[in-house]
């Protein structure tokens, strides 16, 4: 989201704009003047394909499955007025809704390693509407004023495995032995 971000950035506008990846220090410190920041505050197992076949390398070695994981993000404004937070945060969310299915090529392009999405492979965006009650728990634990935000949800993000499974020879005659005395 943020290499999107970052390439897109109308620099006649908003000349100083960084974008970064936040932790929760980052919001005890001094934050960034002008800029957007995005914070991995929950990771939740994605339970709408949770049966997935496991991978093949290419090698022709079969993988464990991947775990499908949900990412939610808190994305945040940062400007010295009030006007161009509201219009850095309002940009940020029109360029993320352009664009809601970010394809493979774009991922690698932009993430921090290349060539780690697999082609076909995709990352669903969707504005996420936080409750009082999870901003609230949320600012209350970096002791800062809250800076303009929104929620996004990034996903089916796929955990891959490095455990190669066992290669075992095909079975060739099935035997249960039911009925038989032994």
């Amino acid at each position: 989201m943020l290499g999107l971000l970052a390439d897109g950035c109308p620099r006649d506008e908003f000349p100083t704009a960084q974008f970064e990846l936040y932790q929760l220090s980052n919001f005890q410190q001094s934050p960034m003047d002008e800029g957007v920041s995005l914070y991995l505050y929950r990771v939740v197992p994605n339970t709408t394909r949770r049966n997935l076949p496991p991978t093949v390398g290419p090698d022709g070695r079969r993988f464990r499955p991947p775990v499908p994981v949900d990412l939610y993000y808190v994305v945040s404004a940062w400007a010295q007025t009030a006007v161009k937070q509201q219009r850095l945060l309002g940009w940020t969310i029109r360029t993320l809704e352009d664009l809601p299915i970010l394809p493979s090529g774009l991922l690698n392009n932009f993430g921090p390693e290349p060539e780690i999405f697999h082609p076909g492979e995709t990352v669903e965006l969707t504005l996420d509407s936080l409750t009082l009650t999870d901003w609230n728990n949320l600012w209350s634990t970096t002791k800062a004023s809250p800076p303009l935000s929104v929620g996004y949800i990034a996903r089916m993000i796929f955990i891959e495995s490095s455990m190669a499974m066992a290669e075992l020879p095909e079975v060739q005659t099935r035997e249960f032995g039911l009925g038989k005395k032994q």
